[in-house]
């Protein structure tokens, strides 16, 4: 009996380290994982990152591919970034039918949701001055305006809400960025959903409702 009960828990040390090896090794089988028993939990997701930068390649691959994109973020240097150059320069495989941007409302002031927010982060980097995150969505907004001149896809308003999340959708895949607290978005963990999933459904209607209540006047300089 005890040389039983040895062989099962050597059988099920075995496996687990031959699960966590592969967890660690291979990111086809972590996907697979996820995917697997987020169908279990009635939840699909496709991918789990542990923080939002590492889905940056991902993304850009699905923005490559895309009928149509929504974003809504906190700041929008990821729009300026590599992952939306196909975007912006016509890279793309098929010009999307549209492309909408949520930005924070630089006009609402000390009491906007976006004071609040920069007042998080400074809180857990000294380093994060006094209207430094509302002068990056300035930068971030010429860029879109300009974007908008240039491209006649292209819309952009502006919100007041809090500043719990940042969405990029496409008609295949919506990724999701839960904002921890003081955290830099960047390090904050990301879910991506396929269409068709409830997470996806729920991160549409995220933006959407957004959408619905934003501003569309544009700033001046």
């Amino acid at each position: 009996m005890a040389d039983f009960v040895m062989g099962v828990i050597s059988s099920l040390a075995a496996t687990s380290l031959t699960v966590a090896s592969g967890w660690v090794l291979s990111k086809r089988l972590r996907r697979v994982l996820t995917a697997m028993f987020s169908r279990f939990a009635g939840l699909p997701v496709q991918q789990v990152y542990e923080r939002q930068e590492l889905a940056s390649p991902d993304l850009a691959h699905d923005l490559a591919n895309a009928q149509w994109i929504r974003v809504l973020t906190g700041r929008g240097n990821e729009l300026t970034r590599d992952t939306f150059t196909p975007v912006w320069t016509g890279g793309m495989r098929r010009r999307p039918q549209f492309v909408e941007v949520l930005l924070p409302d630089l006009r609402r002031g000390p009491d906007s949701w976006l004071a609040r927010r920069e007042e998080d982060i400074r809180r857990a980097d000294p380093t994060f001055s006094a209207g430094f995150l509302a002068e990056q969505v300035r930068t971030n907004t010429h860029f879109v305006t300009a974007a908008a001149r240039h491209h006649g896809n292209v819309s952009l308003r502006f919100y007041n809400l809090p500043h719990t999340h940042r969405v990029i959708i496409t008609n295949e895949v919506a990724y999701l960025t839960l904002y921890g607290g003081s955290v830099h978005g960047r390090h904050s963990p990301c879910v991506a959903a396929r269409r068709s999933s409830l997470l996806y459904d729920l991160t549409l209607s995220l933006f959407s409702t957004a959408w619905e209540q934003s501003e569309p006047e544009k700033l001046s300089s």
